[in-house]
């Protein structure tokens, strides 16, 4: 269904694309784009922090949810990056050291940046998979562990994608498009709202 799926954020550069990550935690991507597409032109890199302190960044992106939280984050990240570059932080564990960087943010960089074979589960990827009965948890950290083990990792970076597209185009959490969806049949939400 979504063929050329792809990550949706703005950025231009490896960097850009950790702070967008990070900033999409409770918002959606077009917000984000929409902050970003200004904001970036300012934040181009770790070391600008010094021009834009936290007050700065909290104009830039009081738009979208924990706005201040997620200013301080950026510029302690910032200063942090501008000692050390985000070439060194070579995996998941070395970029949760971040602040605001959780296991999903740390996969989806990964994925989105290097090319690594992650599965990174947000909301939608989790409500995907429990509705067609691949797992059967209440928590996106618990359909992370399961997953990990069921699909084959030379797929999980585009799987990431289209399952994302798929939760947030047509397999919605209000009102999805379930009569007009080709899986159906093995779908849990539609044979109980039947």
């Amino acid at each position: 269904m979504f063929p050329d799926a792809k990550a949706e954020l703005y950025f231009e550069n490896d960097f850009q694309l950790l702070i967008a990550v990070l900033m999409s935690a409770q918002t959606t991507d077009k917000q984000v784009n929409k902050v970003n597409s200004e904001f970036f032109k300012f934040l181009k890199k770790p070391e600008d922090w010094i021009k834009i302190w936290v007050e700065k960044i909290e104009n830039f992106i009081k738009t979208i949810w924990f706005f201040r939280t997620k200013a301080k984050n950026i510029f302690k990240t910032c200063e942090i990056l501008s000692k050390k570059s985000l070439d060194k932080f070579k995996n998941i564990s070395d970029l949760t050291q971040l602040p605001w960087v959780w296991v999903k943010t740390a996969k989806v960089f990964l994925s989105v940046a290097r090319g690594e074979q992650f599965l990174a589960v947000d909301t939608h990827v989790h409500r995907v998979l429990n509705r067609l009965w691949i797992v059967s948890t209440k928590l996106a950290e618990e359909t992370d562990k399961i997953a990990e083990k069921i699909f084959t990792k030379a797929d999980l970076w585009i799987l990431h994608h289209w399952l994302i597209f798929f939760g947030r185009y047509h397999c919605l959490a209000r009102n999805p498009k379930c009569e007009k969806c080709p899986l159906k049949n093995d779908c849990k939400f539609f044979k109980n709202k039947k």
